[in-house]
């Protein structure tokens, strides 16, 4: 199992839309993907920002590029998202994890 984690800071006070808009894009678009097992979306309130920190599980990395496409370890981003994300936060690249162990 590959854990794919991707992570970034909102803009001030757009926490809560960015999540409302997570749930049309990327929500969507993991769930579709075969192979997919788990999504975790991890939020911290840091001042007036929200942090983001998405876990998503797969079988495998054929499964992470049905996702991701051919570059697996570039992040992926939606047309809307530089409304929420400063471009200091739009991290180009997430990090996969082999999974030793899920209790």
């Amino acid at each position: 199992m590959i854990a794919r984690i991707w992570q970034g800071r909102t803009r001030p006070g757009m926490g809560k839309a960015y999540y409302d808009y997570l749930e049309e894009t990327g929500l969507k678009e993991y769930q579709a993907t075969e192979g997919l097992k788990k999504v975790l979306v991890l939020t911290r309130e840091v001042g007036n920002e929200t942090e983001y920190v998405l876990v998503t599980l797969w079988d495998d990395m054929d499964a992470v590029r049905r996702f991701a496409g051919p570059e697996p370890e570039k992040a992926v981003y939606y047309p809307q998202d530089d409304r929420y994300f400063p471009e200091q936060e739009r991290r180009p690249y997430v990090t996969h994890y082999q999974v030793a162990s899920a209790l």
